[in-house]
């Protein structure tokens, strides 16, 4: 067993382990020990739900709300158990994130609490750090106040096969979806005659057979002459009609079909809602029903008639060496219909769900963690981002789910 299915394995028992996991403390103890740490007790809370910290006599209540609000801290202060006017407490929080910027949050008074003056952006994860002055007296307070983060050595990291991109900008196709058919290229098909009616001494293809141009397909005695001549292959291609069998008269009838094959025509049908948006010299990625790979081409042409069902046909000519693409083949094709120059995008294969959040994770040497975004226009790659990620950001691009798998193993909890 190599290294990397060692840690796939390590990583999927870990998983096992949090959710059948029962017992402990709290509801991340099985996840804890999963990681070989102990589960570290829940923050004692107070009347409104915040976590409670205490320096002697002196207490702050320190609760994120968000109720009706963007995310704010909001304190209550009490000495003895008597609450204490906020006017009498000078008080700042510093959030301090991966990377170590640093967020400060100054407060101001309110009704019987403090009320911070910044917005805490997702996501809650951080090290806080608190110093409260009151009568004469300073108080510090710091912990750890992590969600969606989680620490991956890189070995640990290469054997799993992440890969990380820079966020940046990136240029999104615009496609419209159709489907179609592949056709027989009637401009490569030959129907073959005798050039004058006699007796068909011989034929030498059958039908299906591959000739080449200037191969011969029958020998012919003519009527007048008596004298006998040869019906050549006018192309390369296959035989895929024969009319001409030794004995008979050619009587004017066509005797063979050449179809070369090596070029095919694929007619999509484009409704209305899409008229205008394709047209001659688009670009086109083709996917046959058959499962084989997909080829890029263009729109050749766009025809000016509807047909019944008052779609027109795109017409796209391709190169088909290998015959590969057989007529009669249903296909489905991605149109590029529009370019859009963005100036922040990250790659779907990256994107992740956690808690109600659409998410990717960034990369900040050893570690990772959850950034949530607002996503707008998107692709088949890419997806545009329109808030949640800085410009410039390494996050996971590939296999991502593992990072999700390992966050989710740490018991990484969302605390207010």
């Amino acid at each position: 067993m190599n290294m990397r299915t060692q840690l796939f394995w390590i990583l999927c028992m870990g998983v096992l382990l949090t959710a059948c996991g029962g017992g402990g403390s709290g509801p991340d103890s099985a996840s804890k020990l999963a990681h070989g740490i102990e589960a570290e007790p829940e923050p004692e809370k107070g009347p409104h739900r915040g976590r409670l910290l205490k320096d002697g006599d002196f207490t702050l209540e320190l609760s994120i709300f968000e109720t009706g609000v963007p995310p704010e801290f909001r304190v209550w202060v009490t000495e003895q158990d008597q609450p204490v006017k906020p006017n009498d407490v000078d008080l700042t929080v510093k959030l301090i994130r991966l990377g170590d910027r640093v967020d400060t949050i100054g407060f101001r008074p309110q009704d019987d609490f403090l009320r911070g003056d910044t917005v805490i952006y997702e996501p809650h994860s951080f090290v806080v750090s608190i110093e409260a002055a009151y009568n004469g007296k300073i108080h510090h307070w710091q912990y750890d106040n992590f969600e969606g983060r989680t620490k991956i050595d890189a070995e640990v990291a290469e054997a799993f096969g992440l890969k990380t991109l820079i966020a940046g900008p990136i240029v999104l196709q615009e496609t419209a979806t159709l489907y179609g058919r592949i056709m027989t290229n009637t401009e490569r098909v030959r129907e073959v005659s005798a050039r004058f009616d006699g007796v068909i001494q011989s034929v030498t293809p059958s039908l299906g057979d591959s000739v080449r141009e200037g191969q011969s397909l029958a020998k012919v005695e003519s009527n007048e002459s008596l004298k006998s001549y040869i019906i050549k292959a006018p192309i390369s291609g296959v035989i895929t009609q024969r009319d001409a069998n030794p004995g008979e008269q050619t009587g004017g009838r066509q005797l063979f079909t050449i179809t070369d094959t090596s070029s095919v025509w694929v007619d999509l049908s484009v409704f209305p809602a899409d008229r205008a948006r394709v047209i001659a010299g688009a670009p086109v990625t083709i996917t046959a029903a058959t499962g084989d790979p997909s080829v890029e081409s263009v729109i050749n042409r766009v025809n000016v008639q509807a047909e019944a069902n008052q779609s027109v046909t795109a017409r796209v000519v391709l190169e088909n060496p290998d015959g590969r693409f057989l007529p009669g083949t249903y296909v489905t094709a991605e149109v590029t219909v529009g370019t859009h120059s963005v100036p922040l995008a990250v790659k779907r294969t990256g994107l992740q769900a956690f808690r109600d959040f659409t998410v990717v994770y960034a990369q900040i040497g050893d570690e990772y963690e959850v950034r949530m975004l607002e996503l707008g226009r998107q692709d088949r790659e890419w997806i545009e981002v329109l808030g949640g990620l800085d410009p410039g950001t390494r996050y996971v691009s590939e296999n991502s789910y593992l990072v999700k798998a390992d966050i989710e193993k740490s018991g990484a909890s969302h605390d207010h």
